[in-house]
């Protein structure tokens, strides 16, 4: 089993480089770009620094992979930049791994945020035994309308400056309303939020405790699919599966298929309990009515939980957990470890 670290805590005043190792819509939409970059500077006193793709369009970083990559290995390198953090997500960053030199990062362990395609770095981190965060980034939890819920704040100032993240707690709002860019006035309105109704609970009522591995959905599919970059499966055995899906919106269908031929794959069965995160229902891509939205979400937790009850009855699954593609999100430390307690309905990571 590969031997885990987890990075120096950042501390006020850091720097903190600001990358974009999968796409970078910041060109187009600077002010929401700026927003983030300034909350990082005043809500949590950490000084980014932008590195030259965080300054290129999406189009240019589309067929520059290996100056993604050289951008994340020369943040990790420099002994001045305590902390990475991505500008937003994408859904190409597969195509850096090839031009990323392991061996630079496993001299530099440094703190990784991101989330949505960020999977593919946290999990090339994770075979190198380096624990990263799944979230925020610059433009999308940052760089929220109105101002940042105090849920985000809290969670994330624990993954930046904390040794341990501790335990989990739900939300008592939230939204995956989608932001109106476009409009640079729509960044004083807050999105609409419901009430939290708490995390969902099946599966198993054994206590687990195990290693996180996962991420968005649709970027592991991509990763499988290649059959590279991949953990030693024995490296799996025991760990927590942590899932959620993007504003792409996958069908209920397509999230049981993807999980079935893991558990044909027999990894599954490997896995001692699942995180799923509470899954986006609408987007800039598709917008549909509440009652719609709500079963969208139920459709998803039976299609999961019906695949595991078919390879694994025993994992205990919670279900709507703040992490991924609704907001607030909490940034869960992917690689650390975590116990879930099923009795007494409670996550905490070491």
């Amino acid at each position: 089993m590969t031997e885990f670290v987890t990075p120096p805590a950042l501390e006020p005043g850091d720097r903190v480089a600001v990358v974009a190792p999968s796409s970078n819509p910041a060109p187009e939409f600077p002010h929401v770009y700026d927003l983030g970059l300034e909350r990082l500077r005043s809500v949590f006193d950490l000084e980014p620094v932008e590195y030259p793709t965080a300054q290129k369009g999406s189009e240019y970083l589309a067929d520059h992979p290996e100056e993604r990559a050289r951008d994340v290995m020369n943040a990790f390198a420099d002994p001045d930049i305590r902390g990475v953090i991505s500008v937003i997500g994408g859904n190409d960053q597969i195509r850096i791994l090839e031009h990323l030199d392991p061996d630079v990062l496993r001299e530099n362990p440094t703190r990784f945020y991101g989330y949505s395609d960020n999977t593919q770095l946290a999990l090339f981190l994770w075979n190198l035994g380096i624990v990263s965060y799944y979230g925020p980034t610059v433009m999308v939890e940052l760089g929220m309308d109105g101002s940042l819920f105090d849920h985000t704040i809290d969670d994330t100032s624990r993954a930046f400056f904390e040794e341990s993240f501790g335990r989990l707690e739900p939300a008592a709002e939230f939204t995956d309303e989608p932001g109106e860019w476009a409009d640079p006035t729509s960044l004083e309105k807050p999105r609409e939020t419901e009430p939290n109704p708490g995390w969902t609970w099946a599966g198993g009522d054994d206590v687990v405790e195990g290693r996180v591995w996962g991420g968005c959905l649709e970027s592991l599919d991509q990763r499988l699919l290649t059959d590279r970059f991949l953990p030693d499966e024995d490296d799996l055995e025991g760990a927590i599966l942590a899932i959620e899906t993007s504003e792409e919106l996958p069908a209920p269908t397509w999230v049981a298929g993807v999980l079935r031929a893991l558990g044909e794959r027999r990894l599954l069965e490997r896995f001692d309990g699942v995180l799923v995160g509470r899954p986006a229902a609408r987007s800039h891509l598709e917008d549909t009515p509440p009652e719609q939205r709500e079963r969208y979400r139920e459709r998803q937790r039976e299609a999961i939980s019906s695949v595991f009850n078919g390879y694994n009855p025993e994992a205990p699954i919670v279900f709507d957990v703040d992490f991924g593609h609704t907001w607030p999100t909490t940034p869960i430390p992917i690689g650390s470890r975590v116990t879930i307690d099923p009795g007494s309905e409670t996550i905490r990571f070491e």
